[in-house]
């Protein structure tokens, strides 16, 4: 995995920094795969060469004293004792494949148990591979059958010092002791693992919340910049429109119209500075220019009529400055990109703009245009500001509808909430 900052690639941080050498390497292969070697068993650390050697020692000990054992056991034959010594020695050099083969290794040592007590060494330590390396089921398996013929490894071989069902007691308590220690480090290993990849959803979880957050406010940019500019460019076409076919016009409507679409140019100016300062800033409140309220609506709809628009305002809220800024300024999003609409795809219509509601009950807002008059010439849009703002009235805890109506009127309904 990797993080992207700016324009270079940030790669992730190896997964153990410090030294490698103390671990097991069947544990730095989990946890770090792009390490491993294609094919191949994971290459032995110090530690696993420590450990096998030790394992090693532990079998050739523990032969040792059972070969002195069987030598002095009056029970067992003098070829016999040499046969034992011989597979107790083949046992200690299987050791060294205990990595390698695991299951193989534990089940080849059973029969050398029954035949070889200087194997017993290295059948304990086979078995505590096995409980480390693999799964319950195969440990199960081979712990039962090593339990299972220790009444008959005592049958041929009795003990000289201990009685039959004492040795057969001991023996299977010692098995089922290496089993318990090998399933205990195994549990502390997938403790381990386990950890590991929590540590691992969380990063690559907070990383796509981060992605996340960036495209979401990144839209909320793009939606922003629709409803800003969308109306004021809508405002310049409908003037440069005005001079272009009445080229006749008295001076002072020129001179009014070119003053409207300077206006509202350095207006869209305005709007384009905040917007790239937003993207810049990260803050909408760090641009120093106010955002827009429910008290700048009267201003919003007087820049509509100045655009020959018919706009009728019915306002039935008493103090429009007390609504808060987040609940007015999605009010005024809606209004605004509904008269937008109405310009764009119906032309010379009456557009009705009703504001009601008061703090506790909500506050509403519909914008309604009945159809235009005629054909009306198909105009190029994204088709998202309806879309925007239904997100923008559902962020602030709020709703909104919009539809043709039976008489053919074009509705938007929304409802805000106002604590």
């Amino acid at each position: 995995m990797s993080t992207v900052s700016a324009d270079e690639t940030v790669p992730d941080p190896p997964a153990f920094p410090g030294r490698r050498w103390l671990l097991p390497s069947a544990v730095i292969h989990e946890f770090d795969p792009a390490a491993a070697r294609p094919g191949r068993r994971p290459r032995r650390t110090a530690r696993d060469w420590l450990v096998d050697f030790s394992c090693f020692l532990l079998a050739v000990f523990v032969g040792l004293i059972a070969a002195d054992a069987v030598g002095d056991n009056p029970h067992v034959s003098h070829a016999a004792a040499d046969l034992d010594q011989l597979l107790g020695a083949l046992a200690c050099a299987a050791v060294w494949l205990r990595r390698r083969w695991p299951v193989g290794l534990a089940l080849a040592t059973i029969p050398l148990g029954v035949l070889s007590d200087t194997a017993g060494g290295a059948c304990l330590i086979a078995v505590f591979t096995l409980a480390v390396h693999r799964p319950f089921r195969y440990v199960a398996w081979v712990a039962g059958l090593n339990i299972a013929v220790v009444p008959l490894t005592f049958r041929l071989r009795p003990d000289a010092d201990l009685p039959y069902l004492v040795s057969v007691v001991l023996t299977a308590v010692l098995v089922a002791a290496v089993v318990g220690w090998g399933l205990l480090v195994r549990a502390k290993r997938q403790l381990m693992f386990s950890l590991r990849d929590r540590a691992r959803r969380a990063e690559t979880e907070a990383r796509l919340r981060a992605e996340q957050a960036q495209r979401l406010a990144r839209e909320a940019i793009a939606r922003e910049m629709h409803d800003v500019l969308a109306h004021r460019l809508t405002l310049l076409s409908v003037h440069a429109g005005a001079l272009e076919f009445r080229p006749d016009a008295p001076q002072e409507e020129v001179a009014r119209a070119a003053g409207v679409i300077r206006e509202s140019a350095h207006e869209a100016l305005q709007d384009l500075r905040e917007i790239i300062g937003v993207l810049r800033a990260a803050d909408h409140d760090d641009t120093g220019r106010p955002q827009p309220t429910l008290a700048a609506l009267d201003t919003l709809v007087a820049e509509s009529r100045e655009a020959d628009m018919k706009v009728v305002l019915d306002s039935r809220v008493a103090e429009p400055a007390a609504v808060p800024a987040s609940v007015g300024r999605t009010a005024y999003r809606i209004a605004q990109e509904s008269l937008t609409n109405a310009r764009k795809h119906a032309p010379g219509t009456e557009v009705t703009v009703t504001v009601t509601g008061g703090p506790g009950e909500g506050l509403a807002v519909t914008v309604r245009n009945p159809p235009p008059e005629g054909e009306v010439p198909h105009v190029p849009g994204s088709g998202q500001g309806l879309i925007g703002l239904t997100e923008r009235a559902t962020l602030a805890g709020g709703r909104l509808e919009h539809g043709v109506e039976t008489d053919g009127a074009f509705v938007v309904r929304a409802w805000l909430p106002w604590g």
